[in-house]
């Protein structure tokens, strides 16, 4: 799925809800993927996958605070400053 084709398909989701319902209630990516052909956009499950992990694998900068230590964290209801 090219990057344009993405950005096609994450703003019809934005708009579409009809469309949002039918890939949320896919029954596995293979499905996710027919649904979005469908729809006219072209996509390819590898694609969808890489995309997948890409966003998996990004943390915020809060998120990156957090695992460096540089905020409070939490563990079993119990919270420090400092790890």
């Amino acid at each position: 799925m090219s990057e344009e084709q993405l950005s096609a398909l994450l703003a019809k989701l934005k708009e579409d809800a009809g469309l949002r319902e039918k890939l949320q209630g896919a029954a596995d990516l293979n499905a996710a993927v027919v649904i979005a052909q469908e729809a006219g956009f072209d996509v390819r499950k590898a694609d969808w996958l890489r995309y997948q992990a890409k966003q998996a694998l990004e943390l915020s900068d809060e998120e990156l605070e957090n695992v460096s230590g540089a905020k409070k964290g939490c563990w079993n209801d119990t919270c420090y400053e400092s790890w």
